[in-house]
Formats: structure tokens, sequence, C-alpha cells
């Protein structure tokens, strides 16, 4: 009974996120979401404004829904306070936090967006921020691959809790198969 019980649970967390779009998912989109949905840890790899951000999304909705908080990290300051005002509008500004090491706005929200060096710097220090972390959202994960920053993504990769659902976004990963591979050894189930 449980078990079914989740998946209405599941199924109407997913109708009404699709009912507030204008438009009909692409299946990449479907997939992923199915993925998300299944607790699979996912890698997006498309490119830049093919709808990436609504697997995000999604993932986020889908960790407020079950009382989980989601973090939401990018690469640099200027991206996160894009991201934290497109946030603001979709889920509302008392829902939405900004971590950025120079800027910290209401950092008890269900949703924050921050740099991936502060999610990186809360895992060493055990933050308490972490408490009911249900999923992350590495925007631009290739950033994994750059020589002088790429360690951040992968000491964040593997020291996240086990618990914690991983939704990595990039739009220049020129490997994914094999990033999904290695994703899935360091994380667990990881769908590409």
């Amino acid at each position: 009974h449980t078990s079914s019980r989740l998946g209405r649970i599941m199924s109407s967390i997913r109708e009404n996120f699709l009912a507030q779009l204008k438009y009909e998912p692409d299946t990449f989109q479907v997939k992923a979401m199915d993925s998300i949905d299944a607790d699979a840890s996912v890698l997006v790899a498309a490119p830049t404004g093919s709808g990436k951000t609504l697997i995000a999304e999604y993932g986020i909705a889908r960790a407020r829904s079950t009382g989980l908080r989601a973090f939401y990290t990018t690469p640099i300051k200027a991206l996160s306070n894009q991201k934290y005002f497109e946030f603001v509008e979709r889920f509302g500004e008392d829902r939405v936090g900004l971590l950025t090491g120079d800027t910290n706005i209401n950092s008890d929200a269900d949703v924050l967006v921050m740099t991936t060096e502060v999610l990186r710097n809360m895992l060493y220090a055990n933050s308490s921020t972490l408490t009911n972390l249900g999923s992350v959202v590495m925007d631009e994960v290739h950033y994994l691959a750059d020589k002088f920053r790429g360690a951040v993504w992968e000491e964040v990769l593997i020291h996240l809790m086990e618990s914690v659902q991983v939704i990595s976004l990039s739009a220049t990963v020129s490997n994914a198969e094999e990033f999904g591979e290695w994703l899935g050894e360091v994380r667990g189930s990881t769908e590409v």
C-alpha cells in the first residue's frame, strides 16, 4: 500500500508541475523527470536554450513537495544572482535564498542558490544548512574538468550525503556517457 500511495503522490507532483507549463516537455525532459521520480541522479547534456532548467526546476519542486530542501549551484556569482532572481519569480521570494560568499539572503529558505565553492565549504564545515537537503542541481558541471577549479566540483560530488539526489547540467560536456558512468561510481544510480 505504501508504494502505491507514494506513486500517487509522485504522479500528483508531476501533474501539478506540468500543469504550470505553457508547452509540452521534450522527450529528454520527460526521461529526466522519470529518472528523478525513480530517485536516480541525472546528468543532462544538452545545448544552451534546450530546456535543462526545466529539469532543475522539477527536481527542486519534487524535493520541496516532499519536505526537503534543494540547492542550485553555479560556477560564478553573476549566474547565481541571475538564477536567484529567476527562482524568486518562480517559487516566491520567501522560499528562495542566495549564498555567494559576498551575499547572504534568506539562508533558511527551502531553495538556496549558491556558488559551488559555498556548497563545498558547507560540506567541510558540516553546516546545519545541509539538514533536510533532498537535491542539488550542479549547473555547468563540465567545470569539473577545469584544472584550476575542477577539484571543487569533484569534492562536492564525492562528499555530498548519499541520500542527496544530484541533477547535473551541462551544455558542453563532450563525453556524457563516460562522465555519467563516473558519476554513477561516485554517487550511485545516475541516468544520462
